[in-house]
């Protein structure tokens, strides 16, 4: 079965109440799991940009500031991981530091390593040293890089991704995936994470043989921040997963001769000579 993560990334503007309310949308959803990114600002950002000024729902402050704004706590953390429990959901982050790499391990067994991430390879073995499953997506990156990544991280999934955001179908190059699944499809499951518009393009990547699906989410588009524009509200997320679903059932069988089902055997029956 497809593995759909519901990315709530940032989209939470730093809210606990507005997190939850994300995690109980991918359960109820049908999602297979809900996700963050954890980083530690000052690590994170860069020295040049932290003085930098910028305006914000909270007014105006420094960049580092704002980053600040946007991290939960690991008491916060614990509590997200907690009511992610109690609804039945498994929660997770992309890892952006070893800070957050030491935080996350102690909550969870699984991680991910953003496309911002992966060109960090002592990010990348610490990240497989401290959790048992490793996903890492692709963006951003040449060729090499994602081959030195592998080598470090070892994932157990390798995630296609053009980090555009939103990323104009044009963009897409989904047949990316067929090659990941022919270089990398003997040594760990491939996936998909779409930053595009719309729906469509990811139903074709699951046809195309992706086996985890990840897309951003939120409560609503018009909400304060940079990712905001490329998620999925709710209403989407519901028919996302449902399609998901169906394009399972549509492509369960294995190549070959053609079947003959019931249903139109009886057809068969009523309208042949």
């Amino acid at each position: 079965m497809v593995k759909i993560i519901a990315e709530i990334g940032i989209n939470h503007n730093g809210s606990i109440e507005e997190c939850k309310k994300m995690i109980m949308l991918a359960k109820v959803s049908g999602c297979d799991y809900a996700k963050i990114q954890k980083r530690n600002p000052d690590v994170c950002v860069p020295e040049h940009q932290k003085s930098v000024m910028r305006k914000t729902p909270w007014g105006e402050m420094t960049y580092l500031e704002y980053k600040y704004k946007l991290e939960f706590s690991e008491e916060q953390i614990k509590e997200l991981c907690d009511f992610s429990k109690n609804i039945g959901i498994e929660f997770f982050a992309s890892v952006w530091d070893l800070d957050s790499v030491v935080l996350m391990s102690k909550y969870t067994k699984i991680a991910k390593l953003g496309s911002a991430s992966i060109n960090d390879l002592e990010l990348c073995r610490a990240t497989r040293a401290a959790f048992d499953f490793v996903i890492i997506s692709t963006g951003m990156s040449t060729e090499e890089e994602i081959e030195a990544a592998v080598e470090a991280a070892k994932p157990d999934v390798i995630m296609h991704t053009n980090s555009t955001y939103p990323c104009p179908s044009e963009d897409l190059n989904l047949r990316y995936i067929e090659y990941l699944k022919t270089k990398w499809g003997d040594k760990m499951e491939v996936g998909y994470s779409g930053h595009e518009y719309g729906l469509v393009t990811t139903y074709a990547a699951v046809a195309m043989g992706s086996t985890w699906v990840e897309r951003h989410i939120t409560l609503d588009r018009e909400s304060w921040g940079s990712d905001q524009k490329a998620s999925v509200e709710p209403d989407g997320l519901f028919k996302l997963v449902k399609g998901i679903r169906s394009i399972e059932k549509a492509i369960q069988f294995e190549p070959g001769p053609r079947k003959q089902f019931e249903g139109e055997n009886l057809k068969k029956n009523s309208l042949r000579k």
